[in-house]
């Protein structure tokens, strides 16, 4: 199966453009996302953090 895969996927052309920009999609997401964290303020973590025990208080059974 994946011997008929890779010679089908050989016939395309320009077919190696692909992998490139998957990878680069990747890295430049998870750059971004790490300058985001890295750059946040601390004031909004703890507001975000504790957001889902909030939630917990306000609802009662």
């Amino acid at each position: 199966m994946m011997k008929f895969i890779k010679n089908h996927m050989e016939t395309i052309a320009g077919v190696e453009i692909y992998p490139i920009i998957s990878l680069l999609i990747f890295f430049i997401f998870f750059v971004v996302l790490f300058w985001w964290v890295v750059t946040a303020k601390k004031d909004y973590i703890k507001t975000v953090s504790n957001l889902p025990l909030e939630n917990q208080n306000d609802q009662t059974l």
